[in-house]
């Protein structure tokens, strides 16, 4: 009989605890709709951690509950109550503290309340799950608390968003610099002397190693191809500066007075990330074409591609500084980096094209 008891408390408890449920998936659903600007005042960001410290302290009355022997129905129930009003609550204000915010801070917002509903629901679920079995729940407490103490990282400001946002795109650019910078050019090649000659022909009459690193992908340049690699690297050298420089622009707005709630500055924000991170893309593009055979026609479609770009970012930093020149010292730098490049495209063109006629006219001899 105490196991029929037992289904039935743990049958009642799973329909408790799936009107909880419904109830914070459908306030969720409200999350994902930005609150209008005509909104009551803003919750700050303060109020919204402060809030995520009481559901960690409800996380902790549940990991309470279960020390000792297993706890009554009504318990479970009440507890399950109270945690989830408080995490209906938690939700609630972090929806208010998104008034004016831009795509970037909803979307960093979502993410980060994401985590804590997520360890929540295994929490609640688990403890239900469980229920007519000893259960141990610290590690699932511990999850609850560290997404909530990862809500004091999420930023609070449409700038500090946007700035983090560019901050990924320079880390992912000089990622791609230190793989150009990796390259290296054929040690086997014609120029090379006497020596060098001999010591690849020791090395092409040992036996192959299929897990030996020679050989990898861009080891192998012609000069042709590691001009064209070296002026490349000045070039993507010379736009991760640019976002440097676009960075620390965004985030000295934090410092001086600024609307973040105005739609068109946030706007111009957001722009501007997009802007960047089109950047990155084409530096990508541009990295995946230095590997021989060199894909010159795309190195020029990305390099005019990137030309567009600043022309655009120095109009849109200006508009919103008010100062055209922050801009514009690393911006030529770049430019005059892009007509280099293109030219030894250009003379890298020529090379190979020659190349091929001088094959052609021998295999026809």
């Amino acid at each position: 009989m105490a196991g029929v008891s037992a289904k039935k408390e743990k049958e009642q408890l799973n329909l408790i605890l799936g009107c909880h449920l419904t109830t914070i998936h459908e306030t969720l659903q409200v999350l994902d709709q930005t609150p209008p600007s005509s909104a009551s005042a803003k919750v700050t960001w303060d109020d919204v951690i402060k809030m995520a410290d009481q559901v960690s302290k409800q996380a902790t009355t549940v990991g309470m509950l279960w020390s000792g022997e297993k706890p009554e129905p009504k318990a479970i129930e009440e507890n399950m109550t109270a945690y989830f009003n408080t995490l209906q609550g938690f939700l609630l204000l972090s929806h208010a503290s998104l008034v004016d915010a831009g795509p970037t801070l909803s979307s960093a917002v979502h993410l980060s309340v994401k985590h804590v509903v997520d360890s929540s629901f295994r929490l609640m679920k688990e403890t239900v799950s469980f229920y007519d079995q000893k259960l141990s729940v610290p590690q699932l407490v511990g999850a609850v608390w560290e997404a909530c103490s990862a809500l004091k990282k999420t930023p609070s400001t449409n700038i500090t968003a946007i700035g983090r946002g560019m901050t990924q795109v320079a880390v992912s650019v000089k990622d791609v610099l230190r793989e150009m910078k990796e390259l290296k050019p054929d040690l086997c090649d014609d120029q090379v002397d006497k020596a060098a000659d001999e010591s690849c022909v020791e090395a092409a009459s040992e036996p192959h190693d299929d897990n030996s690193s020679e050989g990898e992908l861009g080891n192998d340049l012609s000069p042709e191809e590691m001009k064209v690699a070296e002026k490349t690297i000045v070039v993507v050298s010379n736009t991760l500066s640019v976002i440097k420089v676009l960075i620390q622009s965004i985030i000295g707005l934090l410092k001086i007075e600024k609307p973040d709630d105005n739609s068109n500055f946030v706007n111009s924000l957001e722009k501007l990330l997009q802007l960047c991170q089109e950047l990155g893309r084409q530096i990508d593009e541009i990295g995946a074409c230095l590997y021989p055979p060199q894909e010159i026609p795309a190195i020029e479609a990305a390099l005019e591609k990137i030309r567009s770009i600043i022309d655009v970012v120095q109009v849109e930093v200006g508009e919103l500084l008010g100062a055209s020149d922050v801009l514009l010292e690393p911006c030529n730098d770049l430019r005059s980096s892009l007509r280099q490049l293109e030219s030894e495209l250009g003379n890298s063109s020529a090379a190979d094209i020659e190349a091929r006629v001088e094959s052609m006219t021998l295999n026809n001899k």
